[in-house]
């Protein structure tokens, strides 16, 4: 008897202790963020459903954080920076690629008005001249972002413009690279950029990387009326423009 007033009173006092404690809710990536992205892509025609099953897929849980520590973020000095990149090793290296590309370079100079001297210098930093491709995939690097909160309407349409790319062209979405923002080729370019500037079928070849370089930077150079404002639209940080800018102008003795 006295077991069972126990137990009474225990249950009582659990209950009044949960009755005023919010629920905790769901976790709202939890397959919701599937049903919301099957239903927008069905009214455009496209079911992604099988991506999702695909054991291919996967959720970048530090999405966010990969964004907001990223070298741009945290480092204020060009020097630090520089180091990160691992300049001096992009700059060596500067001299082999241009001997193999001394023909595009200048026929994507003289076709689009772009230096080659910064068209080496974006390559040389976006991928060490072709050296990275991107350990990530383009597809789940977006679903994450929508899925984590983070950026969620550039990522949806950026998912609009991977798919739009990959059904042209016929490709498996799955199997691309990309960095962990989604951006591809050796240009790295994101979706939105690659079905605007990107020259070319081969994301890989890098002769459609270099003229898709220029075609990029004169975009952007008759949009802001300099090359120096058209780097910074390829990534809007000041050292990387900087970057870019100094490798250029330590590969102007090889192109003279």
């Amino acid at each position: 008897m006295r077991y069972q007033f126990l137990t009474l009173c225990l249950v009582f006092f659990i209950s009044a202790i949960t009755a005023n404690v919010t629920p905790i809710a769901a976790n709202p990536d939890d397959g919701e963020y599937q049903e919301q992205l099957k239903a927008h892509f069905a009214k455009k025609g496209i079911d992604i459903s099988p991506y999702f099953e695909d054991e291919r897929f996967e959720i970048i849980e530090t999405i966010k954080k990969k964004f907001t520590r990223s070298a741009e973020v945290k480092i204020k000095s060009l020097d630090d920076y520089k180091k990160v990149l691992r300049y001096e090793e992009k700059k060596e290296a500067a001299a082999s690629f241009y001997a193999a590309y001394k023909e595009p370079l200048a026929k994507a100079e003289k076709e689009y008005g772009i230096s080659q001297e910064v068209i080496i210098g974006i390559l040389g930093v976006e991928s060490a001249f072709g050296k990275y491709k991107g350990s990530y995939n383009p597809f789940n690097a977006y679903v994450s972002m929508y899925a984590k909160g983070y950026r969620k309407k550039f990522a949806l349409a950026q998912l609009e413009e991977l798919l739009k790319f990959t059904q042209r062209e016929n490709l498996d979405v799955l199997a691309l690279e990309s960095s962990y923002a989604g951006a591809m080729s050796y240009a790295q370019f994101i979706p939105w950029s690659i079905n605007r500037w990107f020259v070319g079928n081969d994301l890989y070849n890098m002769e459609n990387n270099i003229y898709s370089v220029a075609n990029y930077l004169a975009h952007y150079k008759k949009v802001t009326g300099s090359i120096e404002k058209a780097v910074l639209r390829y990534n809007p940080s000041s050292l990387y423009q900087q970057a870019v800018l100094a490798l250029a102008k330590d590969v102007e003795p090889l192109t003279e």
